[in-house]
């Protein structure tokens, strides 16, 4: 049997390229509205988190327009270049899981290990988050100062490194995308208030508290980001702001 070429593709880049496909054969006409993501997902027996993010992929490609509160429509024609989103890049859903797995058990080892130093500079990840709020600028940068400095005081340089990668990814096109569509401010105190829990647990030297409320993070982040495309935006939601995370 000879063999056959083994695919590299992500599985929401395999999902977009058939979508694609459809929209420039004419199946799906400019201004056409998509299928809900729940149908597609039934229909190509995929989870709908992997829909999302094709979705997504197809936007930054120019060949749809997500309207949240209303639903997914075929952009008129225009030039673009085919797989924009690299194919090596793994999806911001795959990185909220592989956080998960990665930095509850960072927070686990930095409440068994952590010193009153580390608690700290921690702690001072909180401040600065505050301080950009109040200006009204991203947070990003104190919030990934918060996880990365959480993995440093775990005494485990590898963790560390796991959780630096990871973040590099949250500056992608996929994420700030999501961002755009899903930020609403009630997440950006929600995220304090998520935060500090976990620094809490951690300065108890509490391991399984600080575990779970690290995972409880990542979980209300992940379900921020899922929120239904057809229901309408939730109040205050901000165009280009993040999802802290």
């Amino acid at each position: 049997m000879p063999l056959q070429t083994v695919s590299t593709q992500r599985l929401y880049r395999q999902i977009a390229d058939q979508l694609a496909e459809l929209i420039r054969s004419g199946e799906f006409q400019p201004g056409d509205r998509l299928p809900s993501e729940r149908d597609l997902a039934q229909q190509l027996g995929v989870s709908r988190a992997s829909v999302r993010e094709a979705l997504i992929a197809l936007e930054i490609d120019g060949l749809i327009d997500i309207r949240v509160g209303s639903g997914v429509y075929v952009t008129a024609p225009r030039a673009v270049a085919a797989n924009s989103v690299l194919v090596a890049e793994p999806g911001p859903f795959e990185v909220l899981a592989a956080r998960g797995l990665v930095e509850a058990e960072a927070a686990a080892l930095a409440a068994l290990n952590a010193t009153a130093e580390d608690h700290a500079r921690i702690r001072e990840t909180l401040a600065l988050m505050r301080a950009e709020f109040d200006a009204s600028a991203s947070a990003l940068d104190g919030d990934a100062l918060f996880h990365v400095r959480i993995a440093e005081a775990s005494a485990n340089g590898a963790l560390a490194h796991l959780v630096k990668t990871l973040w590099d990814f949250r500056q992608s096109a996929m994420f700030r995308k999501l961002d755009q569509h899903f930020d609403v401010p009630a997440r950006h105190a929600a995220a304090i208030d998520e935060h500090l829990a976990v620094i809490e647990a951690i300065e108890r030297r509490d391991a399984d508290a600080a575990r779970a409320a690290m995972l409880r993070h990542i979980d209300n982040v992940k379900s921020a980001l899922e929120r239904n495309l057809e229901l309408p935006p939730a109040a205050g939601a901000a165009d280009g702001a993040a999802v802290y995370s």
